[in-house]
């Protein structure tokens, strides 16, 4: 904790908006230690668990963590946070930025022409009373989602995949339910899940999807929600193969208690088949969202489930948001719709795995065993994070560290290959290879 912010109040309400002040206002930094329970207690003059109220209330918004023997410390990306990437060193002036896992902007496709459409062609003017899902876009997409064996389901729009995944959790959960998530997982929903007051149960995964039995584990654990990536997982690059979805699928076939959210936010641009699980629970979600191939600004998801699933997430859409915008449906199903555009997702899909697989051979050379067998990131463990990454950003390099993403896995770093160039390839691994292995110190002449 920094030495120059004091930490007051005679009230757990009033201790833990001190503490949260001090979280909005940087004074307390991320991963930043609180005095230990007691330490604080004395300090201020109150009784423990006044203090232990305190901590536990900014524990279920999300705001700190326990952290076993190093004590209670403030989250690495609390909500309340001015900026959402603070483990992430400042790369140095002229370093390549590759930790920020977004689409080249070289690769997406143009919107000013079909802007251009939309403006030209005027459309009609939508209300409060008429406004919702467009029906040629819910055909276009469901149409798409059937040629990927998604099956029917009841459909309606978000504004992306996590405000999907927000809305099923909230729809469904109560703080303090347990929900299983990919460890490693993705580092935005992991602070949702500690936003929301729930409790996250990490399940290991390979390069064909989460391990069948994590997922028993945490359906023991009592786990009321899981959360799976189908494809392109963040940081990881799995895919879930067609074994590990059959097995998946028997596993939880007829589980009346889960629910199972399935998100395929690569779609077009994943170049491995999709294996779904939807339809295996009674209760379940689908969500692809348009923003990896189309652009980070289009703030859209199609989100497909049973009745009731999509039922409460559209009526809880309906008495907040409202709607997602039919100027942005529309320009969508343009983009949908534009044969020239599809190409140029393809051509972005197949550069992304070039550049994905050509580092994990690049680092293969150094004997540096990475993963990445689909989307835009390669995973890669190392022994020490800290060492490595600041090794790198000395380099040139700006890497995102494993922490972000992690819950119990091992030590690793997440490499973003999507603004890499083939020339890129063989310095990035070498430094990476130095890094994880400097040459030992020859100390000073004698």
């Amino acid at each position: 904790m920094s030495e120059h912010y004091q930490l007051i109040g005679t009230t757990a309400v009033e201790i833990s908006a001190s503490i949260e002040s001090g979280i909005r206002t940087g004074a307390l930094s991320p991963g930043a230690a609180l005095p230990p329970v007691r330490t604080l207690a004395a300090e201020l003059g109150v009784s423990p668990a006044t203090v232990a109220r305190a901590y536990q209330e900014l524990r279920q918004r999300g705001l700190l963590a326990t952290a076993g023997r190093h004590g209670t410390r403030v989250r690495p990306r609390p909500p309340v946070a001015a900026r959402r990437s603070a483990l992430r060193p400042a790369p140095l002036s002229g370093a390549r930025d590759l930790s920020r896992g977004e689409p080249d902007p070289r690769l997406l496709p143009p919107l000013g022409p079909h802007l251009a459409a939309l403006a030209t062609d005027g459309g009609p003017s939508v209300g409060y009373s008429d406004a919702g899902v467009l029906p040629e876009l819910a055909e276009t997409a469901r149409a798409r989602l059937r040629a990927d064996g998604v099956p029917a389901g009841e459909l309606t729009l978000t504004g992306g995949a996590l405000d999907g995944i927000e809305r099923l959790l909230g729809a469904h959960l109560r703080p303090g339910d347990a929900v299983a998530v990919e460890d490693p997982g993705w580092a935005n929903l992991l602070d949702l899940v500690a936003a929301l007051g729930l409790r996250p149960i990490g399940v290991p995964l390979d390069d064909e999807g989460p391990l069948v039995a994590g997922v028993a584990g945490a359906l023991a654990a009592g786990a009321r929600a899981l959360i799976v990536t189908s494809r392109a997982q963040n940081p990881t690059g799995a895919a879930v193969s067609a074994a590990r979805a059959e097995a998946l699928r028997a596993l939880l076939a007829g589980r009346r208690d889960l629910l199972l959210i399935e998100d395929d936010h690569a779609a077009e641009l994943a170049r491995v088949p999709l294996h779904p699980l939807a339809g295996a629970t009674a209760s379940w979600a689908f969500l692809r969202s348009v923003s990896k191939p189309f652009g980070p600004d289009l703030r859209l998801a199609v989100l497909v489930g049973d009745e009731t699933t999509v039922a409460r997430v559209s009526g809880r859409t309906r008495v907040g948001a409202g709607w997602v915008s039919t100027v942005l449906q529309r320009l969508v199903l343009s983009l949908w719709r534009d044969p020239a555009v599809a190409e140029l997702v393809q051509r972005a899909a197949r550069s992304y795995e070039q550049r994905r697989e050509g580092l994990l051979a690049a680092l293969a050379e150094h004997g540096l065993t990475a993963h990445g067998r689909s989307g835009i990131n390669v995973w890669l463990p190392i022994a020490d994070e800290t060492s490595t990454v600041t090794a790198l950003r000395d380099a040139g390099w700006a890497v995102a560290p494993g922490a972000l993403y992690r819950i119990a896995a091992p030590s690793a770093l997440r490499i973003t290959v999507s603004s890499l160039d083939t020339a890129d390839l063989a310095p990035l691994a070498a430094a990476v290879a130095h890094a994880e292995n400097p040459p030992p110190s020859r100390g000073f002449p004698t």
